[in-house]
C-alpha cells in the first residue's frame, strides 16, 4: 500500500520554504522534494522530526493510501469564565496539574483570536465543555496560565516568548476570582491586588484565607496608581469621587471581587455618597482596559482602573491609591520550566524598562519574594 503525503501543502500553509524546512530537519532540500513528490518514505525519526517543526501530527503529513484521516476526538475540558461560553467559542487552552482548562480566546481590532479549538457543547452549571481542538498535541510545550486583570502581564508575556519560549495563556479575571481559581487548582498563576482595610496591607491577608503557609510562592509584579479615568481634558471637571454623585456625571464599574469596585466603594463611604446616587454604578466592565476603553468611546464619563489604562487610550486620570499587584504561584507549579521562566524575566531590566515606561509603573519591588 503507498503512502500518501501532505507535507506541501502544510509547508506552504506554514509559510515555509523547502530550503527552510530542510535546514531545520538536518537534511537536503532535494529530500524534501523528493517526499514531497511521492518518491522517498522517510524514517521515523525523520517523520517525526518533520511533524514537529511544522507543529501537526504525523497522521497529518503521512497516511495510507485509501485510508482517511484519523479525526481528532473531542475534548473534555474545565471552562473559567464560562459565563461567555458558547458553542463555537473559540478557546485556549492548557493543563494544569490533571486538568485541562479552557479559557475564552479574545479577538483584538482586526485580528482573529488566538485559538486551539472552539466549543461544541459546554454546562454553565458544571463549567465543563467538550472542544473542538484543532490540533492534539496540547501536553506538549512549556504553556503557562495566569488569571488576573493587569493590563501590564502582557508586557511580561511579551518578554517570555522572546527570551525563553515560554507560551502563556490569560484569563481575565478579578482578584478574588483569580485567587479562587488558583485555590481550586484551575490556572497556574494568580494576580490580586487586593487592600485588607483593617492592616492597610495588600494581598497577603486575602491569600491566608485561602491558602497555608506552605501551599503558595507570593512575588510582588510592580505597584501602580489606580484612580479615576475622564475623557480627555476631563470635560466633567471631575477631580474626585464626590463627582460620582452629580445628575451629569456617568460610570461604567467593576464586577464584584475586582479590587478596583472595592476601591471605589471605600472612596465613595469615605465621601459619604450612597451607591444609588451613581449612575451607572451596576453597569459592569470585566477588567481595567475595557472600562478605560467604554470611556474613550464615549459610554461613560468616568471609570476607576490603572494609570497605564488612562495613557493606553490617552485619557485623562486623577490617581486615588497606590497599590501593590503581586503574583501568586502555587508551589507545586513553583518547579515547571515555564514558571521559573516567569521568575526569572521578573529580574531582568529590560521588563522593568518597559513597565516604567509604558504602564507607568514603579518596579522597584518587582520580583521581590514575600512568600518564599
Amino acid at each position: 500500500m503507498e503512502t500518501r503525503t501532505q507535507l506541501n501543502d502544510i509547508r506552504e500553509q506554514r509559510g515555509i520554504s523547502a530550503a527552510r524546512l530542510a535546514k531545520l530537519a538536518g537534511v537536503s532540500r532535494q529530500t524534501i522534494y523528493a517526499i514531497e513528490a511521492g518518491d522517498y518514505v522517510p524514517n521515523t525519526t525523520l517523520a517525526l522530526q518533520l511533524a514537529k517543526i511544522l507543529e501537526v501530527r504525523v497522521e497529518d503529513l503521512f497516511r495510507l493510501e485509501g485510508e482517511p484521516p484519523a479525526p481528532i476526538r473531542p475534548l473534555s475540558v474545565d471552562l473559567i469564565a464560562s459565563d461567555q461560553a458558547r458553542k463555537g467559542q473559540p478557546v485556549q487552552l492548557c493543563r494544569v496539574g490533571k486538568r485541562m482548562v479552557g479559557v475564552s480566546a479574545i479577538p483584538q481590532p482586526a485580528l482573529l483570536p488566538m485559538a486551539d479549538g472552539v466549543i461544541l457543547e459546554s454546562s454553565r452549571r458544571t463549567h465543563h465543555a467538550q472542544v473542538h481542538v484543532f490540533q492534539d498535541d496540547l501536553e506538549s510545550g512549556k504553556r503557562l496560565l495566569i488569571a488576573g486583570c493587569d493590563p501590564g502581564i502582557s508586557l511580561l508575556v511579551q518578554h517570555l516568548a522572546r527570551y525563553d519560549d515560554v507560551d502563556t495563556v490569560i484569563a481575565a479575571s478579578s482578584s478574588h476570582q483569580a485567587l479562587e481559581w488558583l485555590r481550586d487548582g484551575k490556572v497556574h498563576v494568580a494576580g490580586s491586588h487586593l487592600r485588607d482595610l483593617p492592616s492597610g496591607e495588600y494581598n497577603l491577608p486575602a491569600i491566608r484565607k485561602l491558602f497555608s503557609k506552605t501551599e503558595v510562592k507570593v512575588v510582588t509584579f510592580a505597584i501602580w496608581e489606580q484612580g479615576l479615568v475622564m475623557q480627555p481634558g476631563n470635560p466633567k471637571s471631575i477631580r474626585g469621587v464626590a463627582d460620582l454623585a452629580r445628575k451629569n456625571v456617568s460610570i461604567v464599574n467593576r464586577e464584584k471581587g475586582a479590587g478596583s469596585r472595592d476601591l471605589l466603594d471605600q472612596k465613595l463611604r469615605e465621601a459619604g455618597v450612597a451607591p444609588k446616587r451613581v449612575h451607572g454604578y451596576d453597569r459592569v466592565a470585566y477588567g481595567h482596559l475595557p472600562a478605560a476603553l467604554a470611556v474613550s468611546m464615549h459610554e461613560a464619563d468616568c471609570c476607576i482602573a490603572t494609570r497605564s489604562a488612562a495613557r493606553a487610550f490617552g485619557l485623562s486620570f486623577v490617581p486615588l491609591a497606590t497599590e501593590r499587584y503581586d503574583l501568586v504561584i502555587r508551589r507545586e507549579y513553583a518547579r515547571l520550566p515555564a514558571v521559573e521562566a516567569l521568575l526569572d524575566v521578573l529580574n531582568r531590566a529590560a521588563i522593568r524598562r518597559r513597565l516604567e515606561m509604558l504602564a507607568g509603573y514603579d518596579t522597584s519591588h518587582t520580583g521581590q519574594v514575600l512568600v518564599g
